[in-house]
């Protein structure tokens, strides 16, 4: 075998490689996207001190929660009545679903893209690396 066709060989393979490593992680991510999209609100992750989006009533003990942890602060006095705090609560709500929602369609897009791009480039190198086999055969 010669050098180019040993180098075109090494490359190919390779190309193939990385092609099945990237479908394989594009497809875990697009799997994980699509589990997001069907419960939006629990996906992603929480920040430690947020506070829970679980239920209205969850929502409101860890705001009562944070209201006395700030009990140093100049307007601590202040608890929003039960229907802002009510729409505080489908305000975060809301905005939690959408941001997740984005997420996961952007995730679905990009995965999707690098999965088509991957099975083209598998495909048209794997095709070529036959045809290099066949003709080194033939040699």
């Amino acid at each position: 075998m010669n050098k180019p066709n040993q180098m075109a060989q090494v490359y190919g393979y390779l190309v193939c490689l990385v092609s099945v490593i990237t479908f394989l992680i594009c497809t875990t991510s697009m799997i994980n996207a699509v589990i997001d999209l069907g419960d939006p609100l629990h996906a992603g992750y929480m920040r430690e001190n947020a506070p829970s989006l679980a239920s209205y009533e969850n929502y409101k003990m860890d705001m009562m929660k944070s209201s006395q942890q700030n009990g140093g602060a100049a307007n601590s006095n202040y608890t929003p009545d039960d229907q802002t705090l009510r729409a505080m609560y489908e305000s975060a709500k809301a905005e939690k679903i959408n941001k997740e929602k984005h997420d996961a369609n952007r995730t679905i897009i990009v995965s999707g893209i690098l999965l088509a791009i991957c099975i083209i480039l598998f495909t048209t190198h794997w095709k070529w690396m036959r045809k290099l086999a066949r003709s080194n055969t033939q040699n």
